[in-house]
């Protein structure tokens, strides 16, 4: 073969070649339309550096973000029966789990994790939402049980960030179960004087509202979160009537009460570490002011006070 064949072909050829490019190397923004390099938007947290817009953060990104050093250890959650009701739609309930599994790793939609926060000793609780829409059934309502029992055990505040499109419908009631069982678990910090701090991230919706996501101590929002029951088209089409602009978003919810501040995913990590120490009565931490509460944010009691 000669040089042309063996050289300038290929060389020519390589020019038409496609190149494999990874499918997430840019992310739109979907409220500008923004195209975001990949790598850009996860050092900045998953903020949108143009228009702020909160993506939907991962949760081994949240923790390593949220806790010193991004060093904390996981808690071990008790295993529950897999599809109880042997639950079956357009695909077995089964099926559903492991396509779950193996897309997060996970074994259900809630990550409980242990670790310090600015030298303060926390106990976390995040939901994935990538397993099948943080859904609540009853390894999620365990998880978050053993969370509050990890903090109780520990004596140390309960942080929990919500991320729930509601209850699994494959679990039925089982599922329902979750929302007393899991408020029972919350009620009990609260007599043992522990903090419970709830962080309402993009969407918290559905059963989850209706139980442990309402009853913080605090209640924080991110930027944009959608908060509520059921969802605006839902209301629309029950009601008839146009819903005001904002409707359940983060800002609409804190002008009217149901919220005690919305907070900048940048500052989360310090504004939570300065409201568990005046929760706990913890002085501050190297020479940083207290922070200032709203002034219908509760704080929890002292154990000296049940």
């Amino acid at each position: 073969m000669n040089w042309i064949s063996s050289v300038v072909r290929p060389k020519i050829s390589s020019f038409w070649t496609k190149r494999d490019v990874p499918k997430n190397l840019w992310i739109k923004c979907p409220d500008t339309g923004e195209m975001v390099f990949h790598r850009d938007l996860e050092q900045n947290q998953w903020v949108v550096p143009g228009s702020g817009f909160h993506m939907r953060m991962p949760v081994d990104a949240r923790l390593n973000d949220l806790f010193d050093n991004g060093a904390y250890e996981t808690v071990e959650i008790p295993s529950v029966p897999q599809d109880p009701l042997r639950f079956r739609d357009e695909r077995r309930y089964q099926d559903r789990l492991k396509d779950a599994r193996a897309k997060t790793g996970r074994d259900d939609a809630v990550v409980i994790a242990a670790g310090t926060i600015e030298a303060l000793s926390v106990t976390v609780a995040v939901q994935d939402f990538a397993f099948m829409g943080g859904s609540l059934g009853m390894a999620a309502g365990e998880a978050i049980i053993t969370g509050a029992q990890h903090a109780l055990s520990a004596r140390t505040p309960y942080v929990l960030f919500a991320a729930s499109g509601g209850a699994r419908m494959q679990e039925g009631i089982l599922s329902l179960m979750q929302l007393p069982r899991t408020t029972a678990a919350i009620i009990a910090l609260r007599e043992a004087g522990l903090p419970y701090v709830v962080v309402l991230t993009n969407p918290t919706t559905g059963g989850v509202t209706a139980s442990y996501a309402m009853i913080g101590d605090v209640h924080i929002a991110e930027p944009g979160a959608l908060i509520g029951f059921a969802g605006p088209r839902v209301i629309e089409q029950t009601i008839r009537e146009k819903l005001p602009a904002g409707f359940q978003r983060a800002e609409y919810l804190l002008d009217h009460g149901m919220v005690d501040m919305v907070v900048h995913r940048h500052e989360l990590r310090h504004t939570l570490a300065k409201l568990l120490r005046v929760l706990t009565h913890q002085p501050a931490h190297n020479g940083v002011a207290t922070l200032a509460l709203p002034n219908d944010a509760v704080t929890a009691p002292s154990p000296a006070e049940v």
